[in-house]
């Protein structure tokens, strides 16, 4: 199922631009939107682990470099019959989570400075749990391309902002749709609203199967639920500066301030989570 939504995304993706090269730019136009479709789905499939890795200057770190969060990691592929993903950390004192990669032989798991500091090692083995969970659930590879597109589909928003996108390459001179403000405008209003509904693709429902899995994997869900109480608690305190594109990817919404895109939010409240675990697992 992941697969085929993957592909929907390309799809959808490849679409989207085409259209806009089209209007912009007529026949030639459509034609650089091509090219330029082929390399982005070529580089959402590929690389988009490593670009968002890079978006917020993940650190590689090993056994040496993180003895207990790599022990906890180890004991937990173990138990799940999966290879040991790389190891990332993210030099912030907000405390969040993600996993990303194209599949569990290409998985990386990272953290936060903060998240180290704030949980204990029963919590902090229910978030990665949680984590590993969307690793075997498969659910990696399709939030790795949506947040790749929807990041260019916002860029493309801004760049037609400025009315050059395809400006200067001809095709609609007759009626220079390249500086047509209603079309600027409608671009800006769609881009951003594609790119929700691309997030969107990705169910709410992944959330709660992950929390459920990850519990289970550990055998019970009260670090869990323990470390999404403190985690929301601190998070508002101390918001990950994060781009709306990649915020689907956290096991903790960022809480960067009120905006249009919190609106089309991929995670469930915190509060369902937790009351939703007690209620698999008892009352902790």
């Amino acid at each position: 199922m992941n697969g085929l939504k993957t592909a929907a995304l390309l799809g959808l993706m490849t679409a989207l631009i085409l259209g806009v090269g089209h209007y912009f730019g007529g026949q030639q136009g459509m034609v650089i939107a091509f090219v330029m479709a082929a390399i982005l789905n070529l580089v959402s499939y590929w690389f988009s682990d490593k670009i968002v890795l890079a978006m917020y200057r993940a650190k590689p770190v090993d056994r040496n470099q993180a003895p207990e969060l790599y022990s906890i990691l180890e004991e937990l592929t173990s138990r799940a019959n999966i290879p040991m993903p790389r190891l990332y950390i993210i030099p912030t004192e907000s405390p969040n989570a993600f996993a990303t990669g194209r599949n569990p032989q290409h998985a990386a798991v990272a953290v936060t400075e903060g998240i180290l500091g704030l949980l204990t090692r029963d919590e902090l083995k229910g978030v990665l749990a949680h984590e590993l969970s969307h690793v075997t659930n498969r659910d990696i590879l399709i939030s790795s391309v949506a947040a790749t597109l929807a990041g260019a589909i916002m860029m493309l928003a801004r760049i037609a902002q400025f009315g050059l996108f395809f400006g200067g390459y001809g095709g609609r001179s007759d009626d220079r749709r390249g500086s047509n403000p209603i079309g600027l405008l409608l671009t800006l209003i769609l881009a951003p609203i594609a790119a929700m509904l691309i997030q969107l693709a990705i169910s709410r429902s992944r959330e709660y199967a992950a929390d459920e899995s990850g519990a289970r994997l550990v055998g019970h869900g009260a670090g869990l639920a323990n470390a999404l109480q403190k985690l929301q608690t601190v998070s508002k305190r101390m918001p990950l500066q994060a781009s709306p594109a990649t915020a689907h990817l956290f096991i903790m919404k960022p809480f960067t301030g009120q905006s249009l895109m919190e609106l089309f939010s991929t995670h469930p409240p915190t509060e369902k989570r937790i009351e939703r675990l007690k209620e698999l697992f008892g009352q902790f």
